[in-house]
């Protein structure tokens, strides 16, 4: 762990579904269903998968804004103290939210339209610094505007005042007010025009070069994750698949699920191309009734019978290069 910022193990997210006379419990969501990884310092995780594989409650587990139903989040502190985090209440979650902070997909409602960019802002100053005088809120809220490319003027203005890119530097403004070492990044740019995501990843890169900073980096453009990854996790369903250097997965996919993922996804050059395109069979399982076993093992053509027996381990095999599969 001293070489980790984060580390992850068996991380379960389970929601109970109520129904019935006497709305009892009926069934479970497995939104994430044993999940482990670590995060060095000033390192960049991308964690990719399609729409509710359980990469944005995986993000939220973390920081303890979705229930943990088991496992453990251990998190070293400024003082490099580790502490396991996970289903901290809130009281108790207070003394690591400022070196734990995320920056929300959307940046149309993660921003409150009543409150000025100063107050949005400086709230967490408020909050894990009540010490600083009124001139030295407004002096680190003009600072850190800066930093994310924003006029120090903006500090009076309103979200609706703003483009989609501008909102997102807000929340990373805000995020940054706590001097944190770790943030949780979910999808930042997905709902950016392509031009405006340039920009906000080379200013992600160039904050964590100037403050050591780590990063989740959630997403599902798989070119981005490439370009702003030290390593990549591939999720599926609940679990992780493959986990390995953002070099590896991309030009050496192991696991049959990351190999179609790969496979569809568009190069930007006309005369190039993936190789033959990978389409799988069937639709994605319902977290509400996961198949035994493997839970790729309904869509996979190299499945066995014994696939329905036992989830799948991460398994190394390749130096730092993990894969939930034994016949890869």
């Amino acid at each position: 762990m001293s070489e980790n910022i984060l580390e992850v193990k068996d991380l379960k997210v389970h929601f109970p579904i109520h129904g019935g006379l006497f709305l009892g419990k009926v069934g479970e969501v497995k939104a994430v269903d044993g999940v482990s990884f670590s995060v060095k310092p000033g390192e960049t995780l991308g964690m990719v998968g399609e729409s509710g594989c359980g990469k944005t409650t995986v993000g939220k587990a973390l920081i303890n804004l979705a229930p943990v139903t088991s496992g453990e989040v251990l998190f070293a502190g400024a003082d490099g103290k580790v502490s396991n985090i996970a289903g901290l209440n809130h009281k108790a979650m207070r003394p690591f939210r400022s070196r734990m902070q995320m920056v929300f997909q959307d940046p149309y409602s993660s921003l409150n339209p009543r409150m000025s960019v100063e107050a949005i802002v400086s709230e967490p100053l408020d909050i894990h610094m009540p010490g600083m005088s009124a001139k030295e809120k407004r002096e680190k809220v003009a600072w850190l505007l800066e930093k994310v490319g924003l006029r120090a003027a903006y500090a009076a203005r309103y979200p609706h005042e703003f483009s989609g890119g501008q909102r997102q530097r807000v929340g990373l403004a805000r995020a940054l007010a706590t001097n944190p070492a770790f943030i949780i990044a979910d999808e930042p740019v997905s709902a950016l025009d392509v031009s405006i995501q340039a920009q906000i990843i080379n200013l992600l890169e160039d904050l964590q070069a100037e403050f050591g900073l780590s990063y989740l980096f959630i997403a599902h453009d798989l070119s981005v994750v490439e370009h702003i990854s030290d390593r990549i996790a591939v999720m599926y369903l609940g679990n992780m698949v493959e986990i390995g250097s953002s070099r590896d997965v991309n030009r050496n996919p192991l696991h049959p699920y990351t190999k179609a993922l790969m496979s569809a996804a568009p190069l930007p050059d006309p005369h190039k191309t993936r190789g033959e395109r990978i389409i799988l069979k069937g639709d994605v399982p319902s977290p509400l009734a996961k198949p035994s076993g493997c839970g790729f093992r309904t869509r996979c053509h190299m499945a066995k019978p014994e696939c329905a027996l036992k989830v799948p381990e991460l398994v190394e095999k390749a130096p730092g290069h993990f894969a939930a599969c034994p016949y890869v």
